[in-house]
């Protein structure tokens, strides 16, 4: 390879670093590795690429390691490789060299790659990283220059880990580095199998003749991409695949550890997630079964042999995100660990999430289940009849108002725009415009206005019957904002002389116009009509139990709703009014539809 090829494979490389290293979300992972004098084969089982070989190694005087040479052929299908090579530029490598100068063609070390280490002295280098699930190309061409996710202590013999996949261990051809100057027996052929260890953290040749292999571990972790187990701000819910590649049944054991203290420059971790496992559905409630995994918890699963109904499972891991205390964009981190029953594998999986925003519009309903009796109990004459006062009205003894079920829940419209935390309170809206601006960003709104004329066909506006309708779209605001486990209250007032919205007012009814016989003066409350105050309550309970969890919670709230309607009538002596008041109560269920943090209101 020349040395314009070798650039362009330090550009492409310097994108791949970049794209692992920019978004910054990480758990960590200390990988040590024995040294040697002289050179040695290195796999890195973390992605230390948050920082330089030159502030990582170079910068360190006790650092030993004068070089560092990555493995990179190119992605071709021709590419092979007769023996193992030396590191030398022009070849398949790139390089660091302690002694370079603005020259480096190898700027960041990258997880999952094998390497060839220069050392002057017996050294345990420890780098610190992000976990990665076991991934790498094989070629049947030529030979493969890799390593295994093995234990770390008392790891298993070639002849022991090879033998769970019997095409690899018949046909494997296997080379490693003993230490010392390269040279005729450097890199050396493994003949003893059953003496030699699979070390983790070594890299090795292995040619294995025509045999396409798959093998890395007796167990294999399926992902959907490398950013391992990311519930990011908006997921509750995270799958990757499991399977066993042995010829027997294996247990595989998952642990939920604590992530190492972050390197410095990197964000800081508010705690481990905690995460619950799905279980088996249950036939009669159609639900699923979930067991708790808090940091230092287990969870097992029995795989029966390879090929076998139930080798090959899907793992579901619900995000528990009441227990995500931490503010907005808080970091939670930890890493998952699966070890199988031979006592061969270690695999490290990171598991990362941040503490959501609930900001946006949020729309559901509530369901009134409960309303306040308002029945009276007369004071009873000897004639078994009500007996009444001076002004000929009856005398109540007992008006009773407690709440009792009503026959079919009634729902109403609810209608929350939720700002960012510590930017306002909630709002309680009558109708609201979403869609997009005259610049096409998205939008909610209080009036059409705001809204692209171009792009009304794909607009919603959304809107509550059962609050006052006014032209300039009055909003209701809360006492805080809208989030799990908090209460909100509010107060809606809807005028007595409300001819838009007030239902004991009929404008063209003679005695129900709020009007005087000549139909010019406007009568007092209570004369024709009343004020009626709401005052609504909110109160978010916070989802438990594997269903709930399992449920998206980032884009769903729910809780217990109370209302006190108070209806005022006719003004009394020393300025209070006439009044009755009504209990109402039920649940409510929230889904946000849209993430726009701010309402526009002009």
């Amino acid at each position: 390879m020349n040395k314009p090829i070798l650039r362009l494979w330090s550009v492409v490389l310097g994108f791949l670093v970049l794209g692992s290293v920019l978004p910054a979300q990480a758990q960590w992972v200390t990988q040590t590795i024995t040294l040697k004098p002289g050179w040695n084969a290195v796999y890195l089982h973390v992605n230390p690429s948050q920082d330089t070989l030159d502030n990582l190694v170079g910068a360190d005087p006790a650092s030993p390691i004068l070089e560092v040479w990555l493995w990179a052929p190119p992605a071709s299908t021709m590419q092979f490789v007769q023996s193992p090579q030396n590191p030398v530029e022009g070849a398949q490598w790139l390089s660091w060299n302690r002694n370079a100068i603005d020259t480096q063609v190898l700027q960041r070390l990258v997880g999952n790659n094998a390497y060839l280490i220069r050392s002057t002295a017996n050294y345990l280098w420890t780098i610190k990283g992000k976990p990665l699930a076991p991934t790498y190309a094989w070629t049947t061409t030529g030979l493969n220059f890799l390593g295994f996710p093995t234990v770390p202590n008392n790891p298993p013999s070639f002849d022991g880990f090879l033998s769970q996949a019997p095409d690899l261990y018949q046909n494997a051809e296997i080379y490693q580095y003993p230490g010392g100057e390269l040279c005729a027996t450097n890199p050396a052929r493994v003949y003893a199998l059953r003496n030699n260890t699979v070390k983790r953290g070594q890299a090795y040749w292995i040619r294995s003749g025509t045999v396409y292999n798959t093998y890395y571990a007796p167990m294999g972790v399926v992902m959907s991409g490398s950013a391992g187990v990311d519930y990011q701000d908006s997921l509750s819910v995270f799958s990757f695949r499991l399977q066993n590649h042995t010829a027997n049944s294996l247990t595989v054991t998952l642990r939920l550890l604590a992530s190492e203290t972050p390197p410095t420059g990197q964000p800081n971790i508010t705690g481990t997630p905690a995460l619950l496992v799905q279980g088996s559905l249950d036939t009669t409630s159609l639900t699923y079964t979930y067991t708790s995994l808090g940091a230092g918890g287990a969870y097992s699963w029995t795989l029966p042999a390879q090929g076998q109904s139930g080798s090959d499972i899907q793992v579901v891991l619900g995000l528990d995100r009441t227990a995500m205390m931490g503010s907005v964009g808080s970091l939670y981190a930890g890493v998952l660990r699966l070890t199988d029953s031979l006592g061969f594998a270690q695999i490290d999986l990171p598991v990362t999430a941040q503490v959501a925003s609930q900001a946006g519009l949020w729309v559901g309903q509530a369901s009134i289940t409960q309303v306040g009796q308002y029945l009276k109990s007369y004071n009873m004459g000897l004639d078994n009849r009500p007996v009444a006062d001076t002004n000929g009205q009856y005398v109540p003894i007992i008006i009773n108002t407690n709440l009792g079920a009503v026959s079919r829940a009634f729902p109403m419209r609810l209608i929350v725009h939720n700002p960012e935390a510590g930017a306002g309170h909630a709002v309680l809206l009558q109708q609201v415009f979403v869609g997009v601006d005259p610049y096409t960003n998205s939008v909610v709104a209080l009036r059409e206005t705001a809204l692209n004329p171009d792009f009304l066909s794909q607009a919603r506006r959304i809107s509550a019957v059962h609050l006052p309708w006014s032209a300039t779209n009055q909003c209701w605001s809360f006492d805080g904002g809208l989030g799990q486990g908090g209460t909100l209250s509010t107060s809606v007032t809807l005028g007595y002389a409300d001819q838009a919205s007030n239902p004991f007012l009929h404008t063209y009814h003679p005695d129900h116009d709020n009007l005087d016989p000549a139909f010019k003066n406007e009568l007092s409350q209570g004369s024709e009509s009343y004020s009626v105050r709401r005052d609504i309550h909110l109160a978010v309970v916070p989802a438990t139990g594997g269903s709930a969890t399992f449920n998206n919670t980032v884009k769903t709230l729910g809780g217990h709703y109370a209302e006190t309607i108070t209806v005022l009538g006719l003004a009394r002596a020393g300025g209070t009014n006439d009044t009755r008041v009504f209990q109402l109560q039920g649940t409510f269920i929230l889904n946000r539809i849209s993430s726009v943090p701010t309402l526009t209101t002009q």
